[in-house]
């Protein structure tokens, strides 16, 4: 526990003007953002007496070790500054809104040629149309479904509309009159981005429009002796009313709102929002949140506005925006949604009428939110703070490890040999701190050096990351000082039987940078460092776990507990969970720890287990296949996959290109000499792959059929196929 007056700024230092703070730890991770009207003012509010604190501002300010500020023009700039602070650094004291479920969209891809209905989910795209969101994707289904008769706009994906381009004949939706089959031409783009444009304008409350066109449409049918016509104008007709039905009038003026409502306790709180369009509820959504600082219902709302309109524009932000409190103060607020919106935003409380008693209603939906969320919760925590405790007491913990890391080594028979680390904080996970290694000190397979290399290599980082944070001075005393490895290099082969040498290496910084990028975090970005930046980002390697668990027995957790010890960190629990009577191994211990087969500690393990093999296989899995795709044109330098693709496409394949001339290369758009030079030499260097046989049926395949695109495979498989292949190929894969 830090003393607030340790790093307390001196007096006069901050300046009486608007700004954005942050908070730090002693790992120099970003704790807590705020925003002032005057930043001398509210970080004096800090630095009194702990005692006239809130508790948990009191548990913030001891948890800190400094603070920084920047000063901004007015207090809308320190709004935004404050809303990309929060999301960028993800600090743990301040109110983060969690979604309680991933709400469904509809979706119109107004940015492709021909524009496709379906449903969305996660991050908005630039260039498409959102409607929504809905509480269940089959309510968005059906919605479609009476639409399309009307509005026949394109739903199926890339893969079905292409083969339908290609055979020259449309789905089923097609020949029923729900598509207008614009992949066989029936339409143009222009025609079918007019219907696109339609079925948008109908899905944003401009409805009456339509049902008066088409009642015209079908008069003026039935006045002719269309009859047939005006049946089918007349069914249309029917369908929009069906689903103009499916969401009640709310609002009589046909306002556009957002109507903001917030239930909470001195723990928690919940937000619940209505989507109102054309004075009707087109969506519903709702979040939850710990009180993890001292906050009002004002403040509260502010949050989740920034939450809801951080990241939109335009229409998104509607003229009229209704919550319970309004924030302190109010005008900043009410200048950033204009702003976002481009035109002028109404923030207020609503007072009487129809407005007032749908907002009762949004409320009454966030306390039952609240309630639900709670006895939800409830047992979540009793469960996981019970598996939390018998594995300390299992393990002989001093306490619950709060923070657990498992490591898992993945192969085919020695080939593509990665490993994976995954954590689990409170008994959940945390995705965004998984990572991905790459075995590259040494060929083969070999599970126990793999492990050794992989729990140095990270931890190498963790204490480079100390040196550099200042924690631990270099030359001093500090971990790694008498033990670590000779070979300095990230990627340098981590022998288990090699001896801890007696010197230490110059600095520990030094061997975390690797220009290689070995280490890929979940998302598929390569690390170059592998620490926490000096931002303060939550992610890479700066958090050490309490407990470190290997899949696997004894050999992989002594590999493990040797590469601690030889770094010098001796504070860090280490244990294996083996596959086969799941037994639990601990260092210098010849009988494995039994764990109860009905223990919800035994349990936790299992899944943190399971969930490092599965993002290890998966890895391993898209190495492979991505090795198998390659294709000689992969090793020209400078040519992307836009080029590949006009090369193979010209050429018809690579037989083909390989015969072609300097000149014959360099017709193609963007292919220069130089470059056609280039991919000359490396197909005249490359050795022609041998006759593929297609082992169904016998026969071996003409080199067209092999190598008609890059990176593809015969039709045929590799091999045949059965169920006790399957198994054995299963079986081979860790």
């Amino acid at each position: 526990m830090a003393d607030p007056s340790s790093y307390r700024p001196r007096p006069g230092s901050i300046p009486d003007s608007p700004g954005v703070y942050r908070f730090r730890d002693e790992h120099r991770r970003v704790i807590y953002v705020g925003k002032a009207k005057s930043l001398r003012q509210r970080l004096a509010s800090y630095f009194q007496d702990l005692a006239n604190l809130h508790p948990r501002t009191r548990t913030m300010v001891t948890t800190a070790a400094s603070v920084e500020w920047t000063v901004v023009s007015t207090e809308v700039e320190a709004l935004q500054l404050e809303y990309s602070w929060i999301k960028e650094y993800d600090p743990r004291f301040n109110v983060k809104y969690r979604d309680d479920k991933s709400y469904p969209y509809l979706a119109v891809t107004m940015n492709e040629e021909f524009p496709r209905v379906q449903v969305m989910r996660g991050q908005k795209r630039k260039g498409v149309r959102y409607f929504g969101p809905y509480g269940h994707a089959w309510a968005i289904r059906d919605t479609v479904d009476l639409l399309l008769r009307v509005f026949p706009v394109r739903t199926c994906s890339a893969g079905v509309f292409k083969n339908a381009a290609r055979t020259g004949r449309p789905c089923l939706l097609g020949y029923i009159g729900k598509c207008s089959a614009p992949c066989v031409g029936r339409v143009t783009p222009e025609e079918h981005h007019e219907l696109a444009d339609e079925f948008c304008d109908f899905m944003a409350g401009r409805t009456g429009t339509y049902i008066r066109r088409l009642e015209r449409s079908m008069t003026e049918a039935a006045e002719d002796m269309e009859y047939e016509r005006a049946a089918r104008l007349r069914d249309d007709i029917e369908a929009l009313r069906k689903a103009m039905e499916k969401s009640a009038v709310v609002l009589a003026d046909a306002t556009d709102a957002d109507l903001v409502a917030v239930a909470e306790d001195e723990l928690e709180a919940a937000v619940q929002i209505f989507h109102v369009r054309g004075g009707r509820v087109r969506g519903q959504r709702g979040w939850v949140t710990d009180k993890v600082e001292e906050i009002t219902t004002g403040a509260l709302v502010e949050h989740a506005l920034q939450q809801l309109y951080g990241e939109e524009k335009g229409d998104a932000v509607p003229k009229e925006v209704l919550v319970p409190a309004l924030p302190d103060p109010v005008e900043p607020v009410q200048e950033w949604l204009t702003d976002r919106r481009g035109a002028g935003v109404s923030l207020r409380v609503p007072q009487r009428g129809d407005k007032k008693a749908l907002m009762e209603t949004v409320a009454r939906n966030a306390q039952q939110a609240l309630v639900l969320h709670k006895t939800k919760r409830a047992s979540d925590l009793t469960t996981r703070s019970r598996a939390l405790e018998e594995i300390a007491e299992a393990l002989d913990l001093d306490s619950a490890p709060l923070r657990i890391e498992c490591y898992d080594i993945s192969h085919l028979q020695g080939d593509d040999v990665v490993a994976s680390m995954v954590v689990f904080e409170d008994g959940l996970q945390r995705k965004s701190e998984y990572r991905r290694f790459q075995i590259r000190g040494f060929e083969g397979q070999d599970d126990v050096r793999s492990m050794h290399e992989v729990i140095t290599r990270r931890f190498r980082r963790y204490l480079a990351e100390k040196e550099r944070t200042g924690e631990w001075a270099d030359g001093g005393e500090g971990p790694g000082d008498t033990h670590h490895p000779a070979d300095t290099r990230t990627d340098a082969p981590a022998s288990p039987a090699s001896p801890a040498p007696s010197a230490p290496p110059t600095s520990l910084a030094a061997t975390a940078s690797p220009a290689a990028t070995d280490v890929i975090d979940a998302n598929g970005r390569a690390e170059t460092n592998g620490l926490t930046d000096e931002d303060g980002r939550p992610r890479k390697f700066a958090y050490p776990p309490q407990l470190v668990v290997v899949d696997g027995g004894q050999p992989q957790v002594a590999a493990a507990k040797r590469a601690l010890d030889e770094l010098g960190i001796d504070d860090i629990a280490v244990c294996g969970l083996a596959k086969r009577l799941e037994e639990v191994w601990v260092p210098d211990d010849d009988d494995p720890i039994v764990l109860p087969r009905t223990s919800e500690g035994l349990y936790l393990l299992q899944r943190v287990r399971d969930e490092a093999h599965r993002f290890a296989i998966t890895y391993q899995r898209a190495k492979r296949a991505k090795r198998f795709r390659s294709g000689p044109l992969d090793d020209v330098p400078g040519l992307g996959d836009t080029r590949k693709q006009a090369l193979i496409k010209h050429f018809g394949s690579v037989k083909r290109l390989r015969s072609a001339t300097i000149d014959q290369i360099c017709e193609i758009p963007g292919i220069g000499r130089k470059t056609a030079e280039t991919i000359v030499a490396a197909l005249a260097g490359a050795t022609p792959a041998g006759p593929a046989v297609n082992t169904a049926t016998g026969e071996i395949m003409e080199e067209d059929e092999q190598d008609g695109t890059p990176g593809t495979t015969p039709d045929a498989p590799e091999e045949p196929v059965t169920a006790g292949a399957a198994d054995e190929r299963r079986g081979q894969e860790r």
